[in-house]
């Protein structure tokens, strides 16, 4: 089928890199990467990957809206005993 495509100016530098690299015709470049593009799309059996949740092991007492201050608290217990150390 013969048709008139307008390709963006960025698209058709794209393209002309990939004619010049692959040492293909316009026309072929143009109907591989085509092609390439609806298989792509056809690609929705494919299940979304997904990150097993796991447990944190928490303390139940640790309030986790507190965290900053938590740590905070715990710094500074880190470096006053580090200091009476050096006594």
């Amino acid at each position: 089928m013969r048709t008139t495509v307008t390709l963006d100016p960025d698209v058709a530098v794209a393209l002309q890199k990939i004619v010049r690299e692959r040492g293909l015709s316009f026309k072929e470049a143009l109907n591989t990467l085509v092609r390439a593009g609806l298989a792509a799309g056809r690609r929705q059996d494919v299940p979304p990957y997904r990150v097993p949740s796991r447990s944190l092991g928490l303390r139940p007492d640790v309030d986790l809206d507190k965290a900053l201050r938590l740590t905070s608290e715990l710094e500074d217990a880190e470096i006053i005993s580090k200091l009476e150390l050096r006594k």
